[in-house]
């Protein structure tokens, strides 16, 4: 067990499965003698499974010594296939869950990896068919370390370490400390290292899971099909349509703005414009959502040129670029920031009509250390720190201004900073490249955050655009972006939103199947491991029964194992979403069926 894990009190590369190591390490990569290791570990009440490390390094040599790097909490596993949860961010927008393959390396730092590309969840987990272990963080707030992954041989590791920008010198007798950690053995994949993560933090910190409204897991229809040039009467024309086929929601997307940074609207909606569609959205029967990009101002706006000392200043002097816009980041926790800020959620909400936000941006996640004096920070990395404080701001401005507003943050691709879960109220799969990314980030949010509402973006990113079993089987929120009657003849991807017959009689098909099922309002329960399974596989139980959603490119008839039922009870398997719903008896005590089927097998049993 964890609790009985032994610490080495030497420098060494590579340890054993589940034997921490601590090292300092010299800027030329060396291992440094004459220095003694300090650790304090013990497992916390209530958590036998998590054992908690304050780990320091005391200089013994008697003479100075230069610091490049710490590493701590070297851990590792080993076998043929290994898996892993390396919930990090970066460009690339990579899994949250995959394979460590050989040769493999990650460096998953939860600081800034891109210009606008950083944060994630503090935790790495490995897992093999047989053993589970995690590192992690035990901080209050974000911390710029790392959480390198490898792989050699048979054999995967991680640790925690932390870079110096320049070396730390250590004096005689001089101490440094590295942050609080723990190392965690589990059973199964990531999912329960996660649960007894938040647990912890909870019972640490006071972390709050966030519990999403109702009006957050109605279905969504995103006006983003019209894209930047969409116009004011594209989207009240095409309510009746978002009406007859069932959604709940009309999210108006990003082109409203005269530019990011002056969120006036521009000549082709008109100063009337926005209240036009809240009332008509209204007058439908419907919610409203405004996109909106936060932090961010384009060089040219009327706010960067008027109030620089909104401006994230980085050390040289220069501003932190979000690519993606060509903007400029504001600072994260500067006063002058958040009052602007906050006017913004009056006018949206108030003045405007809208029913809430969908805060969009990978930029979101994290900003580079800011150095703007006006910021009135006591250094730098606590604009990282503090980076969550601006979304309880405007998540409590948003509560006050219209109880029950949904505000969703979405990440664009990224894996979201887990210090900003309690200031929102819909997750979503953030712009997902594949539907295997909705599927993966679905469990990670149950995972998380049980009660929070998980959007599963426009299904026209799932595969081949209209994978909607991939959005209900796993408890997502149904969502679509398609445009009726016409296209934007100005939209670049119009061709792919058009609402042809065949997607229609889909949406009639399946809106009809997610509104009277609502598994995602059910619960989440993790009987399957990622990876090691096959098919891959989720389960959601609600009012009663288990909603089990399996998928593979095809199965052909092998057998499936239905885990969490009662073996003196009889059940009643029934293919809900099929084209011609069948169903059929099923004994507890031999729960197996042998389904073919490409890409999703899904069924209620009761």
């Amino acid at each position: 067990m964890v609790k009985k894990l032994i610490f080495l009190a030497a420098f060494v590369a590579a340890v054993s499965c589940s034997v921490p190591s601590d090292r300092l390490v010299s800027p030329c990569g060396c291992t440094l003698n004459g220095v003694t290791v300090v650790v304090q570990q013990g497992s916390p009440e209530g958590f036998p499974g998590m054992l908690l490390r304050d780990v320091a390094f005391v200089n013994t040599s008697g003479k100075p010594l230069k610091v490049g790097a710490m590493e701590t909490s070297r851990i590792s596993v080993e076998g043929s296939e290994i898996w892993s949860l390396q919930a990090s961010s970066s460009g690339e927008r990579r899994d949250w869950v995959l394979p460590v393959g050989k040769g493999f390396r990650q460096r998953n730092y939860m600081g800034m990896n891109d210009s606008d590309y950083g944060g994630g969840i503090p935790v790495v987990c490995l897992w093999t068919a047989c053993d589970n272990i995690s590192v992690g963080l035990a901080e209050p707030v974000i911390r710029l370390v790392s959480f390198p992954v490898s792989r050699r041989g048979d054999k995967a590791s991680v640790c925690i370490r932390r870079d110096f920008d320049e070396p730390v010198v250590l004096q005689p007798g001089d101490t440094l400390r590295a942050y609080r950690q723990f190392v965690m053995e589990s059973t199964g994949d990531f999912f329960n290292p996660l649960r007894e993560f938040v647990a912890y933090m909870h019972e640490a910190y006071g972390f709050e899971q966030p519990v999403s409204p109702a009006e957050a897991f109605e279905p969504v229809w995103c006006a983003w099909g019209y894209e930047r040039t969409f116009t004011v009467d594209e989207v009240l024309g095409t309510l009746p349509k978002v009406v007859e086929l069932g959604f709940k929601w009309v999210d108006v997307d990003d082109g409203y703005q005269i530019c990011e940074g002056d969120w006036e609207t521009n000549d082709r909606i008109g100063p009337d414009g926005m209240r036009r569609m809240t009332d008509a959205i209204h007058e439908a029967g419907l919610k409203a959502k405004l996109w909106w990009a936060p932090l961010a101002a384009d060089p040219g706006s009327r706010l960067a040129a008027e109030h620089p000392e909104m401006l994230l200043v980085k050390k040289d002097g220069s501003h932190e670029d979000i690519i993606w816009w060509d903007s400029w980041y504001l600072s994260p926790s500067n006063p002058y920031v958040e009052k602007y800020t906050l006017g913004l959620v009056d006018r949206f909400l108030l003045d405007w009509g809208f029913d809430g936000f969908k805060l969009d941006g990978q930029h979101l996640n994290l900003s580079e250390p800011d150095y703007n004096p006006a910021s009135g920070l006591a250094y730098p990395e606590e604009a990282c720190e503090k980076h969550p404080e601006f979304f309880k701001s405007v998540y409590d401005r948003a509560q006050a201004d219209r109880p029950g507003a949904v505000v969703q943050v979405c990440p664009c691709g990224c894996a979201v900073n887990f210090y900003c879960l309690p200031y929102f109220n819909q997750a979503v799969a953030s712009d997902p490249t594949s539907s295997a990314q909705i599927r993966m980030k679905r469990k990670v949010y149950a995972a998380l955050c049980p009660d929070l509402a998980y959007y599963a973006d426009h299904v026209e990113l799932s595969d081949g655009g209209l994978d909607f079993p991939s959005q209900i089987g796993v408890g997502g929120i149904i969502g679509t972006k398609f445009t009726w009657p016409e296209p934007n003849p100005d939209a670049t991807e119009c061709g792919g939103s058009l609402l042809t017959e065949e997607k229609e009689q889909l949406l009639r098909k399946w809106v009809p199947i997610y509104t009277s099922k609502m598994l995602s309002r059910g619960e989440y329960l993790s009987l399957y491991d990622y990876g090691f399974d096959k098919p891959e596989a989720h389960v959601i139980k609600k009012d009663g029964a288990m909603y089990y959603a399996f998928y593979a490119p095809e199965w052909s008839g092998a057998p499936i194992e239905l885990r969490g039922l009662e073996a003196d009870r009889t059940y009643t398997v029934t293919e809900y979403a099929a084209d011609e719903p069948r169903s059929y008896e099923l004994d507890g005590s031999n729960p197996v069926i042998r389904p073919s089927f490409e890409g999703a097998y899904l069924i209620e049993v009761k």
